[in-house]
């Protein structure tokens, strides 16, 4: 094979390689999620217990860095303490080291059984345990079909003047500061070290690299394995990041003392088997042994660092800032959505106290009052933001017809709400800022009217995030009927008004304009919140298509008229 085949031949192996990681993270979490979670919250007795529980868990998921965000979310709910997650963060590491070893026996012939046995089991049940439960099979044989590719590859990279090139920059370092950086860096691009480690093997078992380069990017690997969920956490609460930091701190400090002994590590590694293929996840195996055994004593002093360099705010509680949405659980679609659900109704009460307090700032003459309403749309048009991005990445995951249809449904509540927003913010506001400015005042009839306007929107915007809530079928249809009764109470808000601009009050004729938009923005508002009970109503079939008369309605119409006349 020529070079550039067997350049993107090794791609695709790598490629194969963290999409099969992936596979089994997300099978074991779809069919064992909640049971592991379970476990996890159990193991809060001692650090023993805590790091056996992060050994099982995370030689189930094959991945530690699900592991961190599980463990984060823990922490931010006050589940778990600091040290004790700290603890299962360590045994997640040995976890992951121990899921290398069984790859790298010669079990890779084995790749078709796994995959026929996987596609077979998926299709077998609609339930999500033994759906699950086919993934991660399926996973098992794709990420040994990828070992086999890399290794295959490899072999025959071997005499690449190329390649040794390249490699020779990343070996001849006394200090092997760059092969740790470029290995690091790959585990951030590919978000799991295990993926890299067995890579690392692959290259080590077909003669690609030496012992010494495979344990700096081992070292690398495992760097880059406590970067990914500090990445990911970055916007999190400070308890959720603490656990990421911690871990962190941990493995970056031993990387660092065990940088410059790289060989000679690498050489007491490789007395205890000479195959070079073992030489990778053996170190990979040592190394975080030997960091669990040196860190496990001084847990409570790295817990005490984390949390000094990760304070709590001194502020108030940051309104924009999502409290519900949990990055953890964004392999099992219906969890995230729930979680998504949760936030979308957080969003919805900053809509309704942004609401309730805009007729208050409109009828008043403080400025300031104006202005804080609108600053509360910059909370919400935040937290819009955040709720959107969580909802991609959770339809990147396989949903059911289910979760894609209330995926739907939420992104577009949160959408119509970010809406409402923009309208009191920059229609209400504006209209309230100009009736500031010129001093003018509503007719005490005028200022009635309006204030059963308003109050009839603030209702079905209770009534709508019920609906949103509870998908209740009866709630729905009373939504809908209330946009009848709005209607109406527009047509005669306006009729009265006009009224009064008849017998010529001086009031009524000076807020005419800012009156009637008023009302007309009122309405919009209302418009978006019953848009959330069509998709209820069209489930179970009782939306029609069209609100156009059918020909035969339209014909006797004309007849009837026709002999009016």
């Amino acid at each position: 094979m020529e070079g550039s085949g067997l350049l993107i031949t090794l791609l695709g192996g790598v490629a194969l390689l963290l999409w099969s990681v992936r596979m089994v993270r997300t099978g074991m979490t779809r069919a064992f999620g909640a049971s592991l979670r379970m476990l996890m919250a159990k193991a809060s007795a001692n650090r023993v217990k805590a790091f056996a529980t992060g050994v099982v868990v995370t030689g189930l998921l094959q991945s530690a860095t699900a592991m961190a965000l599980l463990l984060a979310s823990f922490a931010s709910r006050k589940l778990v303490t600091l040290p004790l997650a700290l603890a299962m963060m360590l045994g997640a590491d040995v976890g992951t080291a121990l899921v290398a070893q069984i790859y790298a026996f010669d079990i890779r012939w084995t790749w078709a059984v796994f995959l026929f046995a996987g596609v077979v089991l998926f299709h077998a049940s609609e339930k999500d345990e033994v759906r699950g439960g086919g993934r991660v099979l399926i996973g098992f044989g794709l990420m040994l079909l990828g070992l086999t590719v890399i290794g295959q590859v490899s072999t025959q990279l071997r005499d690449s003047p190329i390649l040794k090139l390249m490699l020779a920059s990343l070996g001849t370092e006394k200090i092997p500061l760059l092969a740790v950086l470029v290995a690091a860096l790959m585990t951030w691009l590919a978000h799991s070290s295990l993926a890299v480690v067995l890579f690392v093997m692959s290259l080590a078992g077909g003669g690609v690299i030496d012992a010494r380069l495979a344990a700096a990017l081992v070292l690398g690997a495992n760097l880059g394995g406590a970067i990914v969920p500090f990445a990911a956490l970055s916007a999190s609460a400070a308890a959720a990041r603490r656990v990421v930091l911690g871990n962190l701190l941990v493995r970056a400090a031993c990387v660092g003392v065990a940088m410059p002994f790289t060989g000679l590590l690498a050489d007491a590694v490789s007395r205890v088997s000479s195959d070079p293929v073992y030489l990778a996840v053996n170190f990979h195996l040592a190394f975080n042994i030997a960091l669990a055994a040196i860190a496990m004593p001084v847990l409570g002093y790295v817990a005490m660092l984390a949390t000094r360099l990760l304070p709590e705010p001194l502020s108030g509680t940051d309104r924009s800032a999502p409290r519900h949405l949990d990055p953890s659980v964004l392999d099992t679609p219906s969890e995230a959505l729930a979680c998504a659900m949760r936030e979308t109704l957080v969003m919805g009460d900053m809509v309704l106290d942004m609401l309730k307090r805009a007729l208050p700032a409109i009828e008043g003459f403080d400025i300031k009052a104006v202005r804080d309403v609108e600053r509360s749309d910059n909370d919400i048009d935040s937290l819009h933001e955040a709720i959107k991005l969580y909802l991609i990445r959770a339809s990147k995951t396989d949903m059911g017809q289910e979760d894609s249809r209330r995926y739907v449904e939420i992104l577009t509540f949160t959408t119509n709400l970010e809406h409402i927003g923009d309208i009191i913010d920059k229609n209400l506001m504006e209209l309230a800022t100009k009736k500031i400015k010129k001093r003018y005042a509503f007719s005490p009839e005028g200022a009635q009217e309006l204030r059963a306007f308003h109050g009839h929107v603030v209702h079905h915007m209770r009534l709508a995030l019920n609906v949103f809530a509870t998908r209740d079928v009866e709630l729905a249809r009373r939504l809908l009927r209330e946009k009848t009764t709005m209607r109406t109470a527009e047509f005669h808000a306006t009729d009265k008004h006009f009224s009064r601009l008849k017998e010529g009050r001086a009031q009524s004729i000076e807020t005419s304009s800012i009156h009637l938009d008023i009302v007309r923005d009122l309405k919009r508002i209302n418009s978006h919140l019953t848009s959330v009970a069509y998709p209820i109503l069209e489930t179970v079939g009782e939306l029609a298509q069209t609100r156009l008369l059918d020909a035969g309605t339209l014909r006797k119409h004309a007849e009837s008229t026709e002999a009016a006349k």
